[in-house]
């Protein structure tokens, strides 16, 4: 099991310095020039220049390169430009709210998903199933933002249940966690309605039904366990879309994390704390990736061996 973690380990790490180039290079991509953007159509040449050696774009982008990489090991990401304070700092003081948030929202998303994909393939083409099905579709069709916007019409203008925005108590969370797991509920339910039935196929579910095991066990003891490998990637690619979920999310709900940096970073035209962001988003959703392949270790020993 340690060289198999290791193994995934040492994969992880040209992918996060591929994710440092393209964020770097994403300078060199943007149309016009970045830094007379971010300073204003007033702005003259010379402060242009200037605003350029003092964030070192004068310089070739592969030393560029090597210098933010050794920044970022050093936990350096640059100073912000409107804020004039390290980029660093200002992720640390948002990031917290916003994993907060994903995490309560992934708790939802697994209390109904997984129960409800389970309900599901129990009793195939039932009223259940059927219920399910619907109301999956019905998750996945919706828009964040305009599940969000209802909510807060619907559970705090006109019920009073909830505040409209802001982060405090718990009764902040529960609105935007709300919006944020509803895609990830109809996707796992799905998932794992799927997995189970194919699970059920299986040669050695028929041996214990021919044994006399009840159908309670079969499900629970012998084919879930086996069900969650699908269950399990689709849980980590969901996390990764709560992040970007979450910039939608946290702008409806005025919440202080993250996402809404990012928006208010994208319109003050601050780039170097966008490329900040963007980093840590990319380094987190790389690490979920991580921790689910080492997950399937656990789950399935054939993995190991692969």
């Amino acid at each position: 099991m340690l060289a198999y973690l290791i193994r995934r380990i040492l994969l992880a790490v040209p992918i996060l310095l591929g994710v440092v180039a393209v964020v770097v290079a994403s300078l060199e991509i943007v149309p016009g020039d970045p830094v007379a953007l971010m300073l204003g159509e007033f702005a003259t040449p010379e402060s242009i220049e200037a605003t350029r050696t003092e964030l070192g774009l004068d310089r070739p982008l592969v030393v560029r390169y090597v210098d933010y990489v050794a920044g970022v090991f050093q936990g350096d990401l640059g100073t912000s430009i409107k804020d004039r304070r390290p980029v660093a700092t200002i992720i640390g003081e948002t990031l917290p709210a916003t994993a907060q948030l994903a995490a309560v929202a992934i708790l939802v998303a697994l209390a109904v998903g997984l129960p409800l994909g389970v309900a599901s393939a129990a009793r195939p083409h039932g009223v259940v199933d059927n219920a399910v099905r619907v109301l999956s579709l019905a998750g996945l069709s919706m828009p964040v933002f305009w599940t969000g916007l209802v909510f807060i019409v619907f559970f705090s203008v006109e019920l009073g249940w909830f505040p409209v925005a802001g982060r405090g108590t718990w009764r902040h969370y529960v609105l935007p966690s709300v919006t944020l797991a509803l895609p990830s509920i109809a996707i796992l339910a799905r998932m794992t309605r799927a997995s189970l039935l194919e699970v059920l196929q299986e040669d050695y579910v028929r041996t214990a039904r021919s044994k006399g095991v009840g159908s309670l066990q079969i499900l629970y003891k012998h084919a879930l366990r086996n069900a969650l490998i699908p269950v399990v990637t689709a849980l980590g690619l969901q996390l990764g879309q709560m992040l970007g979920g979450a910039v939608l999310t946290e702008t409806v709900f005025s919440w202080p994390g993250l996402g809404r940096l990012t928006v208010f970073a994208i319109f003050n035209r601050d780039y170097l704390l966008v490329q900040g962001v963007v980093l840590v988003l990319a380094t987190v959703y790389v690490t979920v990736n991580l921790l689910v392949d080492v997950s399937y270790g656990f789950l399935d020993p054939r993995v190991r061996y692969a």
